[in-house]
């Protein structure tokens, strides 16, 4: 995927954050113990399937201990590695103090393809794994909060919880031990979507700053955008059919496995979901055409780009190629170090993966809360706020009839005006205001300070300088 003499995903990470540290005025020391992985736990461990032990390799890495709870994802892939995991680590660390969610940096990984396997053994798999990392406190809801990454989701997540309260029968917070559970199992309303909510947030809160579009080139708001889609998984599908649907944004181009799919008149997101559940695949669907290289569609001309699968897909080998005047980043890493420079030269604008795919952890942070306070958000409240609300549209009603005054109110308002917040909207509220200040935040170092060339530049600073401070007021 990568061009020769392109860094790794890790040196990549390393070389970002050198970058901004340059600017800084850190001890040496206090950089140091920002920059390097705390501890990264290697487990190989037998599961018995079809008549034969198969031993799998498992890795969870905890880059800082700054804050605790530690977080971030498992992910179940054949390209798992320590390296990648330990990168990922890192930005778990960066995106947390970014969004200000309360946690340090950890990242799981098993080095499998869950396509091999059945669910019972995804399901032993999982719980034997599940089993080597709770015995040594890898998870655990005050000190390491796992969820889903690429390859699980849900349903790992429900195993995992279940095996940790076998584990600790007298834990109270057991359901907090893991973020990113169906609802039955102590889930919350909005935590699938949670992603692809954040990046429409972010481009939305983007699109607000005429300043900023200047940058990219661009004008007025998402509505007929031309997007192009790469990885049409949780984050990508949700992203696609939230800014085509409700910010009148153009799909004109998505990838996959195998292969893309263009439409300069627009792509119906859901209908290309449907197909390929029941075709496996995006080729042969009838409202777009077929290219077997899906790759070369991520040098079309487009206004925003979306790279929502796996790193390094832009890179050395095709960044001079790219046209999109504005890439946002949903996926960890979709950009090398070595793209990102010749991206920026170009005048290209990159809202990076550290702000814009933080929807997840976000949103996984309230999930934590929620199991931690044993009670779903807005259960107390709604109802006394509508009949706040009530109160107020009676009186209105009351002084339009005593006064003669033939007041009515428009159709739709009075339904939406009485209707208290339920879980799902607290969340989006809760996501939506992280992503505006977050923003803010990557913003004003961006356009305050003369050595802020770009905005990734501006969110390492930010997430850098919050975890500096959180280390000093420890003593160090």
């Amino acid at each position: 995927m990568s061009a020769a003499g392109e860094p790794t995903f890790r040196q990549s990470v390393d070389i970002l954050y050198n970058r901004a540290v340059a600017v800084m005025d850190l001890p040496p020391g206090l950089e140091q113990k920002i920059r390097v992985c705390n501890s990264t736990y290697t487990v190989r461990f037998g599961v018995r399937l079809r008549g034969k032990i198969e031993t799998f390799t498992g890795y969870r890495s905890v880059h800082s201990e700054h804050m605790e709870p530690v977080k971030g994802g498992i992910r179940y892939a054949m390209s798992v590695n320590q390296d990648e995991v330990e990168a990922l680590a890192a930005l778990m660390t960066y995106k947390c103090a970014l969004v200000e969610a309360p946690f340090g940096g950890s990242k799981g990984g098993l080095c499998l393809d869950p396509r091999d396997y059945d669910e019972h053994e995804l399901e032993q798999i999982t719980r034997r794994f599940a089993y080597e990392l709770i015995k040594r406190d890898l998870i655990n809801p005050s000190q390491n909060v796992p969820a889903p990454d690429m390859g699980t989701g849900e349903r790992e997540m429900a195993w995992i919880a279940d095996q940790y309260a076998r584990m600790n029968t007298t834990d109270i917070n057991a359901r907090a031990c893991v973020t990113g559970k169906p609802l039955n199992a102590g889930g919350i309303q909005g935590r699938v979507e949670a992603t692809g909510r954040g990046v429409q947030y972010a481009l939305r809160e983007f699109f607000r700053h005429p300043e900023d579009k200047a940058k990219a080139g661009l004008s007025g708001d998402l509505d007929g955008k031309r997007v192009i889609v790469q990885g049409l998984g949780n984050v990508g599908s949700h992203a696609a059919r939230f800014l085509s649907l409700e910010d009148g944004a153009k799909i004109i181009g998505i990838i996959e496995r195998d292969g893309g799919l263009w439409n300069p008149e627009g792509i119906d997101v859901a209908a290309v979901q449907d197909w390929m559940r029941a075709n496996g695949g995006v080729q042969g669907f009838p409202g777009a055409t077929y290219d077997a290289n899906g790759a070369v569609l991520l040098e079309r001309d487009c206004d925003i780009l979306v790279p929502a699968a796996l790193e390094g897909v832009i890179n050395l080998s095709n960044a001079d190629r790219i046209r999109a005047p504005l890439i946002i980043e949903a996926a960890n890493g979709p950009v090398t170090s070595g793209a990102d420079e010749i991206l920026r030269k170009k005048g290209c604008v990159i809202i990076p993966d550290m702000y814009a795919n933080a929807g997840g952890v976000t949103v996984s942070y309230f999930e934590w809360v929620k199991n931690l306070s044993h009670i779903r958000f807005g259960r107390m409240q709604r109802r006394q706020e509508e009949a706040r609300h009530q109160l107020l549209i009676d009186e209105l009603e009351r002084l339009s009839a005593d006064k003669g005054l033939g007041w009515t109110l428009s159709p739709g308002f009075k339904e939406q005006y009485l209707k208290g917040a339920d879980e799902l909207e607290l969340v989006r509220s809760g996501l939506d205001d992280t992503m505006r200040a977050a923003y803010q935040s990557m913003r004003e170092t961006w356009h305050g300070r003369d050595d802020v060339t770009d905005l990734r530049m501006a969110a390492y600073i930010v997430a850098i300088d919050r975890v500096a401070k959180s280390y000093r007021a420890k003593g160090l």
